[in-house]
């Protein structure tokens, strides 16, 4: 890579990390997160969470039990039923100034995002390794005829099934290596660990954004732009993927966030 191509690399990283950064001290974001609670049948409150949640088989009750609740836009005043199975992960009832997420497993959970948690009025930065030319990899997409289903582990529930349209094809050190992509929220992605992981990277992997290939299949990997996932910041996402047995290198990965100073 050329002086001027790597200064520009480095540019544009060091305003991303910028972005990046802001992002996750948003008033409601990962750093936000004060519980996680699974639901059942039986309504209740929990420490922090306003209102009284249950759910039904598939179906999730709010009470607002007092509390000026809306959802979508449009105010609960009463026990509200909604069918939110088959809908996006994370979509938020607000109260206030707190948020609560929504997710499906088999069963919802609630997690509850308080603008005042410690974790966000203390964050200081994620450590990341310096950025490094020489982990911006190219690399070629492999498509599948058709997308299919793959099952991911994850930290502290059982196994969920992404969409996986394909794979990336890449040459380390003479090497060639796989990495499964996956597409959580309508884009390419990928969660991965190597050598480094458990030593300054979060132990259980970090996740990577993967461009659109170009008209040839090329696609550019550039892991100075990887991330940690929500669970390296608090126990309180148990559903976080973590990477299939092909996304597990022998190398170690010194490029993107190390290891979130708790």
């Amino acid at each position: 890579m050329s002086t001027n191509a790597f200064e520009t690399y480095r540019t544009e990283w060091q305003a991303w990390r910028g972005g990046w950064e802001q992002w996750l001290s948003q008033p409601h974001g990962w750093l936000s997160a004060t519980s996680v609670n699974w639901l059942d049948s039986t309504p209740r409150r929990f420490d922090g969470t306003p209102g009284l949640w249950w759910q039904i088989g598939d179906k999730l009750l709010i009470e607002p039990n007092g509390t000026t609740m809306s959802f979508d836009g449009n105010e609960i005043t009463s026990v509200q039923e909604f069918a939110l199975a088959e809908g996006p992960d994370d979509q938020r009832v607000t109260a206030g100034d707190i948020e609560v997420g929504i997710t499906y497993r088999d069963g919802y959970h609630v997690i509850t995002y308080d603008p005042g948690a410690e974790a966000r009025q203390t964050f200081d930065g994620v450590p990341t390794f310096e950025f490094n030319s020489d982990w911006v990899i190219t690399g070629k997409f492999e498509a599948f005829k058709s997308a299919r289903s793959l099952a991911l582990d994850t930290v502290g529930w059982n196994s969920h099934e992404y969409l996986t349209p394909g794979v990336v094809r890449f040459q380390l050190q003479g090497q060639t290596y796989e990495m499964q992509v996956i597409v959580p929220h309508g884009q390419y992605a990928t969660v991965f660990a190597d050598a480094t992981s458990g030593d300054t990277t979060y132990p259980a992997g970090r996740a990577l954004d993967i461009p659109a290939p170009d008209e040839d299949s090329t696609v550019t990997l550039d892991f100075n732009r990887a991330v940690n996932l929500p669970f390296a910041f608090s126990d309180y996402f148990p559903i976080c993927p973590t990477p299939p047995a092909t996304n597990r290198y022998p190398f170690r990965v010194e490029a993107g966030e190390q290891t979130p100073v708790k």
